[in-house]
């Protein structure tokens, strides 16, 4: 992953951990995603451009109720309508949340109030602002998007194939305890040392045309089992 798209990566962790961590490390969490954006050129761009002319005070007039209808115990927040405005409004919060201008106990209890519960209150924090927040940042940077798939894709290729190559250790490794003819384990031997290769080379068309002919070589010398199976298994995850 080149720097650009390593920065905005940090960003997205943070926003993941942000979602899916503890109320306790939400602090921590909140300060990490902040100083990822402030090391992006892209994400310092994207929410310049969010926050340009952005009423922050009167938009949490506007998304901050308290109390949430007329004698409520307690509050209740929006997010705008617009994701531009959703960009800005939530940014802000997090700025101000870091620098302690809102305090995060007293924000989730006034506004995401659930059983007195922070940690429950916290859970709805995130799923109602934070997710959003960070699916949007998200759809601004599909290119991103696309080299991360493409990055997920290439790494659980990569797991596949590590995989594979055990699978034909011990594959070789049974076939050699079955009673075949010499023609027969000779060409068990040159299909698995072919095959050994191909994953070597990471050759993913070559590992499975080899494999289509392994499937009715075992069938021929009636030698399919689990083991084998296991083999033709991941083939069909490349």
């Amino acid at each position: 992953m080149d720097m650009k798209f390593a920065k905005i990566q940090q960003f997205f962790s943070a926003c993941d951990e942000l979602i899916g961590g503890t109320y306790m490390l939400a602090d921590t969490n909140i300060a990490e995603a902040l100083k990822a954006v402030s090391k992006s050129g892209e994400l310092k761009d994207l929410f310049n451009t969010a926050t340009d002319g952005f009423d922050f005070p009167a938009a949490k007039r506007a998304y901050l109720k308290y109390p949430a209808e007329p004698g409520a115990q307690h509050g209740i927040a929006y997010l705008p309508t617009d994701r531009k405005d959703i960009l800005a409004f939530v940014f802000c919060l997090l700025v101000e949340l870091d620098a302690g201008a809102i305090k995060l106990n007293d924000f989730l209890l006034r506004y995401f109030y659930s059983d007195g519960s922070y940690t429950a209150s916290y859970s709805a924090f995130t799923e109602r602002m934070i997710r959003p927040f960070r699916d949007i940042v998200r759809s601004c940077f599909p290119d991103y998007g696309k080299k991360r798939q493409l990055e997920i894709a290439g790494k659980r290729q990569d797991l596949i194939l590590e995989a594979l190559a055990e699978r034909v250790t011990v594959e070789r490794a049974r076939v050699s305890t079955i009673s075949l003819l010499s023609e027969e384990r000779t060409a068990s031997e040159v299909i698995l040392d072919e095959l050994s290769a191909a994953v070597g080379r990471k050759d993913v068309n070559e590992i499975c045309a080899i494999l289509s002919g392994y499937r009715y070589f075992l069938k021929y010398i009636n030698a399919e089992d689990s083991v084998s199976a296991e083999l033709f298994a991941l083939s069909d995850e490349l």
